[in-house]
């Protein structure tokens, strides 16, 4: 998903996530990975992240962006950090 030119990954596991799409190992899109107990597993390489925290598995060093969201009404509302502006 595209928002303001910044491309993103939102998920739904109980309620909305949404993370930066872009995997930093080689650039994978996170959003086309396989979600599973709420941990994303990037289709190029198999890196695995956490759509709440945005930490790697297994090494929470190595993290992406996780955006604010709230619902308004019929709205989803996505805040993008700054790391991603």
């Amino acid at each position: 998903m595209n928002v303001k030119g910044i491309w993103i990954a939102l998920y739904v596991d109980g309620t909305f996530y949404v993370i930066d799409n872009t995997c930093p190992h080689a650039g994978g899109p996170l959003g086309e990975g396989k979600l599973a107990e709420g941990i994303v597993e990037c289709p190029w390489h198999g890196w695995r992240f956490n759509i709440r925290t945005g930490e790697r598995v297994g090494n929470n060093a190595i993290t992406v962006a996780c955006c604010p969201v709230r619902i308004e009404g019929d709205q989803v509302q996505i805040a993008l950090p700054p790391s991603l502006t």
